[in-house]
């Protein structure tokens, strides 16, 4: 335990040992009869409801920090104080807060983007004194409505602010959100003696300065910080080392039955997830896919049935991370090594919370760094890119929404929401009913800061490789991350106790896996509406795509994300090399098109012009033509696209130079061909112009997609 404090002003009237057996009793109705506190989790309470202080606890995940703030609440609220405020990033963990609350005595409600319906009625009972805890997302703090409204009178009566998984604070933690930022302004509108906690599992040295400082809990300030041992003593660390992709999922298909429980089984991507829960449920095993675009009552419908243990394993994205819990998950396995120690740790720490063994097991791939590469190039943008954020809204005579100002600047939806929370948070502009307006203030690009993120981006992938490679124990490995000072030799994984998984793989289990993962094959779905604000770039397009000019459902060989054909398709692409369409390629590329259930057949071959892989396009549907024995009617052109970031800007790049080839006399639908599909709409406008010249349908077809 590492403490740092000042004498503390002790609340008039309450006695220790009064309030130590009152912990005792709150926390036996939370967690069984037989619970008992634990020093730290007392000394947590006790600094909060007699001391009201500030104080951040880094603990490992299960070890009772929410029982920290519920019996705090509890306390608090029999001493007459106001409601505690809880910050908390998601949904799921607080459908799973208000329950323990309720089991702590305490009565919870949220507010949050799903129930809006009850904003109001939540708000009465807070302000009636019926509400003990009330949950917020931390976006709920910059929407204009909860700021102005609920915000003022909620902060003036709290008795006691939570900021749940605090790590995501820092700028240095794997799941850095802005709106966390907002909480420092928050903070200094508290009344004098509102005590703080700060909660997290998966803080270093470095996020626990940047926490400490962004919730004024340094130095100086009559603060405590409690770091216990991360160390988990029912986890067994493995890493099983396979050369393919086939090999990793037919080894998972024959092992999954043998681990113990029910548990997670994690992917990098979206479409791993979906492909390796379609083979799993294939091969019998009873599992589900969940991931950041599974619709959100199916996500609650498969947390569920792994909490009563109808499944056998969620095949997740890191969308099932914080908030999870499950204290019987019997194993943690990974298709695919996270980029950072700390969110490894983060993930894996969801099982073996309350069985005495729990297995965790990594099975890495040569393709994990092209996709940690790619999430890196999310980070945040350049400063002329920001600058020009700004510069818009300076111009605007009014509030710009999102997807108002999205046309005028270059910048895709994601990326300039983020944009736009970090430059709110800085002071330089600001969201009102409408969407937002510049401040005025001035504002400085911190490029030394973004560097550094970057710079520690790297150096944490470069300690999750070094994970896979020590020789020694994988455990005290990743505390050390966590610059754990308790970290040694756990005697539990397999460097340490010599007991390695068997990497072997039946031959039949490794081919069903191929033959599944090198399916060829994938939809794409056409796009049903232009974007908005096109009218703005000078683009006569707007509202739905008429029925006369979309385009039919597509297919590509195979998504740049899966872990199948994607690894053959990211060699395709990773340089700016062309060539000739490869032939074992095309091969998959013909067996496609054989299975192509169109209603029509086409009568002819249209392809893409490309500027960068004209060679390779071109062969490619010279030998589509060929083999399809169908005339190759020529190209389609279209504007320079380039590398601009939202839809709009880019389909007025592709708008700028649209030529369609001659299709006189051509009376039929047409096979569009191209070699990658990123954000749709080269195919889009291309169906269009052709639909325009006389094709009576468009059936695009490209050799790989990033959808």
């Amino acid at each position: 335990m590492n403490a740092v404090s000042v004498a503390p002003a002790t609340v008039d009237g309450v006695d220790d040992a009064a309030l130590r057996e009152s912990a005792d009793q709150r926390l036996r109705a939370l967690a069984g009869p037989d619970a008992r506190l634990r020093e730290d989790q007392w000394t947590a309470i006790r600094a909060l409801v007699a001391d009201r202080r500030r104080a951040l606890v880094v603990q490992r995940t299960g070890w009772g920090k929410s029982a920290v703030y519920f019996i705090a609440t509890a306390l608090l609220r029999e001493l007459g104080e106001g409601p505690t405020v809880i910050v908390s990033p998601l949904l799921a963990l607080m459908r799973n807060q208000v329950d323990a609350a309720e089991r702590a005595g305490v009565h919870a409600a949220t507010i949050n983007s799903a129930n809006t319906d009850e904003w109001q009625q939540v708000q009465d009972s807070v302000a009636a004194g019926e509400v003990d805890v009330l949950l917020v997302s931390p976006e709920r703090l910059n929407n204009p409505d909860f700021r102005d409204t609920v915000l003022p009178s909620l902060t003036a009566s709290a008795g006691l602010l939570v900021v749940d998984e605090a790590h995501c604070i820092s700028d240095w933690g794997h799941d850095f959100r802005p709106d966390y930022r907002r909480l420092r302004t928050l903070l200094t509108e508290l009344p004098p003696g509102v005590p703080v906690l700060a909660t997290t599992a998966t803080a270093n040295d470095r996020v626990v300065r940047d926490v400490t400082e962004q919730l004024g809990l340094g130095s100086g300030s009559d603060a405590l910080v409690l770091r216990g041992p991360l160390d988990r003593e029912s986890l067994r660390l493995a890493a099983v080392r396979l050369p393919t992709a086939e090999a990793r999922l037919g080894w998972l298909a024959e092992h999954l039955e043998t681990l113990p429980g029910s548990g997670i089984v994690y992917a990098l991507t979206v479409a791993a997830a979906d492909d390796v829960a379609s083979f799993l449920r294939d091969r019998g095993h009873p599992v589900a896919s969940y991931s950041g675009r599974t619709d959100p009552a199916e996500r609650q419908r498969a947390e569920e049935d792994l909490l009563a243990n109808r499944v056998k394993a969620l095949v997740a994205t890191s969308a099932l991370g914080m908030g999870f819990d499950k204290p019987d998950l019997g194993f943690v396995v990974h298709l695919g090594a996270p980029p950072s120690p700390i969110a490894y740790y983060q993930q894996i720490g969801r099982a073996g919370r309350g069985v005495e063994r729990a297995e965790v097991l990594l099975l890495p791939g040569p393709e994990d760094r092209d996709i940690w590469a790619y999430f890196a190039s999310l980070a945040f943008p350049p400063e002329h890119v920001v600058r020009q954020v700004l510069d818009v809204l300076a111009d605007a005579d009014r509030a710009l929404s999102t997807a108002a100002l999205e046309p005028l600047v270059e910048l895709s939806r994601t990326r300039l929401e983020v944009v736009l929370k970090v430059l709110d948070v800085d002071g330089a502009v600001h969201r009102v009913k409408g969407g937002w307006i510049s401040t005025g203030m001035p504002w400085d690009y911190d490029a030394e800061r973004y560097g550094r993120i970057a710079e520690a981006r790297k150096v944490e992938q470069q300690a999750m490789l070094d994970y896979l490679s020590t020789d020694g124990c994988r455990m005290e490995f990743l505390l050390r991350q966590l610059d754990d000072p308790n970290a040694a030799p756990c005697g539990r994984c397999d460097n340490c106790t010599g007991e390695r998984p068997s990497a072997r793989v039946s031959d039949t289990a490794a081919t069903a896996a191929r033959d599944r993962l090198m399916r060829p094959g994938v939809d794409l779905a056409p796009r049903k509406m232009w974007p908005t604000g096109m009218a703005a770039v000078g683009v006569p397009l707007t509202g739905r795509i008429p029925a006369s000019a979309v385009a039919e459902t597509g297919r590509a060989l195979g998504r740049l994300t899966d872990i199948g054909w994607g690894n053959r398709l990211r060699s395709l692409f990773s340089d700016d090399r062309d060539g000739p369409v490869p032939d074992d390629v095309f091969a998959a590329c013909v067996a496609v098109l054989s299975a192509w259930d169109w209603e029509t057949r086409p009568v002819g071959v249209v392809t893409v012009g490309s500027r960068r892989r004209p060679a390779l396009v071109g062969s490619f549907g010279e030998r589509i033509a060929a083999i399809g024995r169908l005339p190759l009617l020529g190209t389609v052109r279209l504007g320079e696209a380039g590398h601009r970031a939202n839809s709009a800007q880019r389909l007025a790049g592709l708008w700028s130079g649209v030529r369609a080839p001659d299709l006189s006399g051509v009376d039929g639908p047409v096979l569009l061909v191209d070699d990658r599909v990123d954000t749709g709409w080269t195919m889009t406008l291309a169906a269009k112009t052709l639909r325009d010249a006389g094709a009576s349908a468009v059936l695009p077809f490209a050799l790989a997609t990033t959808a």
